[in-house]
């Protein structure tokens, strides 16, 4: 594990705000196709990808007209799509778009295609939106252009005109998915560069270009191919999105570097957490004071290999953001998860955490994406909306310039557990526990940091009787571990197991790592609980 210096940036602002600091674009990077060609393919997204690469990078141009840059965030909020006007892509799919302005610099070209004929550019026209109070009376060019778009969905078939909104593409390369019934929370991203890198700015590439098919009439599944661009790489995706409960996407990516990359992040994920279970979490943090039992996306990484599935709480109030990193050369999948789903843990009756999706990224091809590790980079935030957990697969070697990588992947939203999106029958960690270990185990005199843990398991493969020959398998990084037992919760039919942590004198600098796991006959039964204090 390594400590990495702060970061200036808010995840969650840069989402909300389309990476507003940056400049927008005159002509995004992306074209329709040469006349008398058919529809854009992948392929040739991926050709485009290429001869981007193979050039120098070209900042685009800022053209915001002056009242849309000046405009403040009440006015901006108060432009809305006009729903009557939103292009119908078959009786189950819709989109509607994003207004530029404010923050939302940064145009992204988007076209229209079928199965024949080239694609067709979508013009801006003002009267597609209610511009509000503060821009009324105001129209702009139809060279405009929009800031990104939203897909809607009739998840009853039998009900077509009930759509709902269900993906979202606004700001770089940021993206939103929910399945039926859930809570837009953790975002997607097409690719992470040097985040949690020392000495290395963070980049953020952007969406460019995009290219929406329609669907045929009775179609339950959409494809939308991307064009990607920044200083570092170029890349084409493809995505065949399939909403529902739950709602899959599958990714295709070839992405194509334009100089070496130091630190580059596979499919990552981007989540809020500022408190949960386990309070703050880390060492000698301030508590956070709210209202609220938690706030949070998402409480924890599962990474699963071939050997193991592991899951790590979420952690805030460090002094200075912290990479984490768990050796996975044969992934099987990885995801930042809500496992946390009663009401009564969040009472939050607006934001309704407790339906707020998990994503799990899983490589289509047998091995994973190779030797590599998933990085889980936590940020220190005392305010919600500031995406502060940032999780992605950074390969063990990053891609030579002039060798494109190819990727292939499904992300799916996570609701309850247990889900079949995870593989494995093992018991899930379900609750992770911390507290003072002289209120249960008193010592004279009393012995400082000591740490009682309780970790609760729950799901298949666990013992119905409390007599069974279950074991507890326990181990720190510094300290010891003392004394698990372990105790059969009958009101949950799961499992508990109760340890102390005795840390070390004079305690380390950095992070402990504890882990727990269930064992019976000699083979593990739940995944392994992994945790720092």
């Amino acid at each position: 594990m390594t400590t990495q210096p702060d970061s200036d940036l808010s995840r969650r602002a840069m989402l909300q705000a389309g990476l507003g600091a940056a400049t927008a674009a005159m002509l995004p990077s992306g074209r329709a196709h040469a006349e008398g060609e058919g529809p854009m393919t992948f392929a040739g997204v991926v050709a485009q990808a290429k001869a981007l690469a193979a050039s120098p990078y070209k900042p685009q141009l800022d053209d915001l007209p002056p009242a849309l840059a000046k405009l403040d965030y009440d006015g901006y909020v108060a432009i809305g799509f006009r729903p009557e006007a939103a292009p119908k892509l078959n009786r189950l799919f819709s989109m509607q778009l994003f207004h530029r302005g404010f923050l939302h610099r940064k145009r992204v070209a988007l076209f229209l295609q079928s199965d024949e004929g080239p694609p067709r550019p979508l013009a801006y026209d003002s009267k597609l939106f209610r511009l509000g109070d503060k821009l009324a009376g105001k129209s702009f060019s139809s060279e405009l252009g929009f800031a990104g778009f939203r897909l809607h969905y009739a998840f009853d078939p039998l009900n077509a005109g009930q759509q709902e909104e269900f993906l979202v593409f606004l700001g770089a390369s940021y993206f939103r998915l929910r399945g039926k019934g859930q809570e837009y929370g953790i975002s997607a991203r097409a690719a992470a560069i040097n985040t949690a890198n020392p000495g290395k700015p963070e980049e953020f590439p952007d969406f460019t270009a995009f290219w929406i098919s329609e669907p045929a009439p009775e179609a339950h599944t959409i494809t939308v191919l991307a064009l990607l661009d920044s200083p570092s790489l170029a890349g084409a995706y493809r995505f065949e999105i399939a909403p529902g409960d739950p709602s899959r996407v599958a990714v295709s990516a070839s992405l194509h570097p334009r100089h070496a990359i130091g630190r580059l992040g596979l499919a990552p994920l981007t989540s809020m957490f500022v408190t949960g279970q386990n309070g703050p979490g880390a060492r000698n943090a301030v508590p956070i004071e709210d209202v609220r039992p938690h706030v949070h996306d998402s409480d924890g990484l599962a990474v699963a290999t071939r050997d193991d599935r592991l899951w790590r709480p979420l952690v805030n109030g460090r002094v200075a953001p912290q990479a984490s990193l768990f050796r996975a050369d044969n992934l099987v999948g990885f995801g930042l998860l809500q496992r946390e789903r009663r009401f009564a843990a969040y009472m939050d009756v607006a934001a309704r955490q407790e339906a707020r999706p998990g994503l799990w990224v899983a490589p289509t091809v047998p091995g994973g994406f190779g030797p590599g590790a998933v990085e889980l980079f936590e940020i220190p935030s005392r305010e919600e909306w500031n995406d502060n957990i940032v999780a992605a697969f950074v390969p063990q070697t990053s891609p030579a310039v002039g060798a494109p990588l190819a990727l292939d992947y499904t992300l799916t939203t996570v609701g309850p557990e247990p889900d079949s999106t995870l593989p494995g029958a093992l018991a899930r960690v379900v609750s992770t526990r911390f507290g003072s270990a002289d209120q249960l185990r008193p010592l004279k005199p009393p012995l400082p940091g000591r740490r009682l843990i309780m970790i609760d398991f729950e799901g298949p493969g666990l013992p119905v009787s409390a007599d069974a020959p279950i074991t507890a398998s326990v181990s720190a990084s510094a300290g010891k571990m003392v004394d698990p037992v372990l105790e059969k919760v009958n009101q949950t039919g799961g499992w508990r197991i109760v340890t102390e942590w005795r840390p070390p004198m004079p305690m380390p600098a950095g992070d402990v790592v504890l882990r727990a796991r269930l064992v019976l006959d000699g083979k593990p039964i739940s995944e392994t609980w992994d945790a720092v204090v």
